[in-house]
């Protein structure tokens, strides 16, 4: 049976005048744990100041708009979270291997603290980097380079694990399977290193894996094939722990130049394909990963690779899959194009007219808490002045939750009081609910695509209680109530009400709350 119930009320909700913005866009940034890029600041190893600091980088974020944050918990074969594989990060606590005084764990409390403010958490990993700065970094007695020293190369004062050795590639894969076991991150994130990026005059030393294994192939794609590899293997593993978290590739904004290849872009410069040994393009095709987040660093015009063109390059190669472009405010006073206060929302701007684009991310947290060329304030109160939902992935799961019930509405002072329940027969987690309200005047005119949100509660349980508040101008507001899931799927709106409406009079506001038994809400 159709639920068709509407509810009318004689009044009206504060209406702001906002340009019209994306109902479903990813708006993201990088939380870089690595060197104490971005978190926590460098020497603050006291797990409250930790706490309040990430609680306040997240703070920060959900006042500029966005919706999720990539949050780098694997920077060096170490952990941000307690591991039978890896030690504890130096970067946490100043010494690997060292736990958390007093202790936590931080990517339990990072993900808790996330989703409590409706932002999703995608757990940043670093695949094959192990040592940062030889013989610089702390390394733990139990850290693999110690315990397994014949599984890595040493590359430009870096330790690396050897790509081409698949004990090392299943360890890793484990690591990563282990959290998506143990923790409820929404998505594995891996960045643009997998071969290094290259150092002139300096080859990678893998000549003896390669005589080993190389089974006839170029060295060229020898490299790609075991890129191929972990990447399939580590699609697979995240699916068998569940199904529903997502897996996403941050690459290098370049697969191939044209002049390599006519499907590359316009461009002249090194590539994920030739110099990094990253097929995304394949992984794209063959779904190993659900979406990509090129990181277009460039800026419009740019003379070998122009943020326009490798814009239209990638919404044209996502194969059905999402894509985020990887936005560098980082960059903002670096050279006349990025002294420009234009460049960060023109990119924004353009980024919208293409519909295979879903969203952006931004490098880095730290470059927001000084607020360059006030993007912080572009974000706030203009292009992400109205909230998003992050768009749902339908090969992943396209099944919608139930429509929520409203069990109790009633007026409290100047407001309405709306109490909303998740209905007996949802099977589905949720983790959103939503109230919108339309102001349309026609009694005829109840389209929900024309309603406004007006308030959302996330970490809210099997219940959550909304007020609404209402002015005394009479106008006919219709209320429309809708749940989320964890996929980011939405129910239809308006549940069966279970309770009987009716009709109250409230002589000092003026206003009157009825049942619409008749209305259908489209959608």
């Amino acid at each position: 049976m159709k639920r068709t119930t509407c509810l009318m009320v004689v009044a009206c909700f504060l209406v702001f005048n906002v340009v019209a913005q994306p109902k479903y866009e990813f708006r993201a940034a990088w939380i870089a744990t690595v060197d104490n890029i971005d978190w926590p600041s460098r020497g603050n190893f006291s797990t409250e100041s930790q706490k309040a600091e990430y609680i306040n980088l997240l703070e920060m974020h959900k006042r500029n708009g966005l919706n999720a944050v990539i949050v780098q918990v694997r920077p060096c074969a170490d952990a941000f979270y307690p591991s039978q594989y890896e030690p504890w990060s130096q970067w946490l606590t100043g010494k690997q291997g060292k736990a958390p005084t007093p202790y936590y764990d931080p990517l339990a409390f990072m993900v808790e603290e996330a989703h409590k403010r409706g932002m999703e958490f995608h757990a940043w990993c670093n695949p094959y980097r192990a040592e940062f700065a030889i013989g610089k970094s702390s390394i733990a007695p139990n850290h693999i380079t110690r315990t397994h020293p014949e599984w890595f190369l040493s590359y430009g004062g870096t330790r690396y694990f050897d790509p081409g050795n698949k004990e090392a590639q299943n360890y890793v894969v484990n690591v990563i399977r282990d959290i998506v076991n143990r923790y409820d991150v929404d998505a594995i994130h891996f960045d643009d290193y997998f071969y290094p990026y290259p150092i002139s005059g300096k080859e990678f030393p893998d000549k003896e894996s390669y005589e080993k294994y190389g089974n006839g192939l170029s060295l060229a794609d020898w490299r790609r094939s075991n890129t191929d590899s972990i990447i399939l293997k580590l699609s697979n593993a995240i699916k068998e722990e569940n199904r529903l978290c997502r897996f996403g590739i941050s690459p290098f904004g370049i697969w191939k130049n044209r002049s390599q290849d006519p499907e590359g872009s316009d461009t002249k410069s090194l590539t994920n394909y030739n110099e990094l040994y990253a097929d995304i393009v394949l992984w794209l095709k063959s779904g190993w990963i659900d979406y990509v987040a090129p990181q277009i660093y460039f800026e419009f015009g740019h003379p070998r690779a122009a943020y326009e063109v490798l814009l239209d390059w990638w919404a044209k190669h996502s194969y059905g899959k999402h894509c985020y472009i990887g936005l560098g405010i980082f960059k903002a006073g670096t050279n006349a194009a990025w002294r420009d206060k234009t460049q960060l929302p023109r990119q924004i701007q353009a980024m919208r007219k293409y519909p295979e684009i879903q969203g952006a991310i931004y490098f880095s947290t730290q470059s927001f808490v000084k607020n360059p060329m006030g993007w912080n304030d572009s974000l706030r109160y203009n292009y992400y002045k109205e909230p998003a939902m992050i768009p749902p992935m339908p090969w992943i799961d396209s099944l919608r939750p139930e429509s929520p019930d409203v069990v109790s509405i009633k007026p409290v002072d100047t407001a309405l009081r709306i109490e909303v329940v998740r209905t007996g027969v949802q099977t589905k987690k949720i983790k959103c609910y939503r109230l919108y309200a339309c102001y349309n005047e026609e009694f005829n005119n109840n389209n929900f695509y024309n309603a406004q949100l007006i308030g959302s509660r996330f970490d809210s349980g099997d219940s959550c209680v909304f007020f609404a508040p209402l002015r005394n101008d009479r106008k006919f507001v219709r209320f429309y109530v809708t749940c989320l899931d964890d996929e980011n799927n939405e129910s239809k709106p308006y549940p069966n009400w279970p309770i009987k409406l009716e009709a109250v009079k409230v002589d000092r506001l003026g206003w009157t709350l009825t049942k619409e038994p008749n209305a259908v809400a489209n959608n």
